[in-house]
């Protein structure tokens, strides 16, 4: 699948903190039980790529991306782990360069108009849009569709329950990122039923 494919596989991207490998499957396949079958690990723990190769292997029928892929380095260690897709915050020409020679789908982080800009002349018209709501939320996004109505974008940063329909509502949006699926209190409870619950009602936003 290229980028884009991963981000019509659910409305929403769940995007994961995971400080214990342990807890990594079990969070998974609750998530992917309730309807969100593309996870985001972000790169913040020790534990991030463990949990990449733990979900891999024992839930099937998802998609795992790496997050807060920063570095050309970030990237040589998706393609050791095999992730799905990355996800970095920002955009520069490094970075992008080593995301391309990876042949991993990619979705690079924007905030601006410039930024914007940079990608439509890289050859992108799928981004991610951060952090959404401190950059100038829906109408920033109904801004930036005028001049570049190429562009897809997966709004993340304050991204919540509450707004993410306002989000999914915009044309050049194909999808959003958030936290709230998987909030840290249900993980650390292994309350995992009441993350398939929280999962289920995001699968099932209409944009």
């Amino acid at each position: 699948m290229n980028i884009r494919d991963i981000m019509q596989i659910a409305p929403v991207i769940p995007v994961l903190v995971i400080d214990n490998v342990d807890t990594a499957v079990d969070l998974a396949q609750a998530l992917a039980d309730g309807g969100l079958r593309a996870l985001e690990i972000t790169l913040r723990t020790d534990a991030a790529f463990d949990a990449i190769d733990a979900i891999k292997a024992s839930v099937s029928d998802v998609s795992v991306g790496a997050g807060t892929v920063n570095t050309p380095d970030h990237v040589k260690l998706c393609e050791a782990h095999k992730a799905d897709f990355m996800v970095s915050p920002g955009l520069n020409s490094t970075l992008l360069e080593a995301a391309r020679a990876s042949g991993i789908p990619y979705l690079p982080g924007i905030s601006t108009a410039s930024d914007a800009l940079v990608a439509i002349n890289a050859g992108l018209d799928s981004l991610k849009f951060f952090p959404a709501l401190q950059a100038g939320g829906t109408p920033m996004l109904k801004a930036l569709n005028g001049p570049y109505q190429e562009l897809q974008f997966c709004p993340t940063g304050g991204v919540n329950a509450a707004n993410a329909q306002e989000f999914l509502a915009l044309g050049n949006v194909t999808c959003v990122g958030g936290s709230w699926v998987a909030p840290s209190k249900l993980i650390e409870a292994k309350d995992w039923n009441g993350i398939t619950k929280l999962a289920k009602a995001a699968s099932q936003i209409k944009s």
